[in-house]
């Protein structure tokens, strides 16, 4: 299980709140978050970019594992 430091709890936890009052808005959009996930991950973005302790993003699956075959 991910650490998380006390400070990036805070920080989500500030998010969920803006959520359910719905001021939380997205990024350059400024559509309204609907979304718990949404929610979590902004709080979680916001903690990093003020330094807390906050894991590594997990980077998406590339699709480098099969190639192409071309016939002749």
């Amino acid at each position: 299980m991910a650490k998380y430091s006390k400070k990036a709890g805070e920080k989500v936890e500030k998010a969920m709140h803006e959520k359910k009052k719905g001021t939380l808005k997205s990024g350059r959009s400024g559509k309204k978050v609907t979304s718990r996930k949404q929610a979590i991950a902004i709080g979680l973005s916001e903690a990093r970019q003020s330094g807390a302790k906050v894991p590594k993003k997990k980077g998406s699956k590339s699709s480098s594992g099969r190639k192409k075959s071309t016939s002749k």
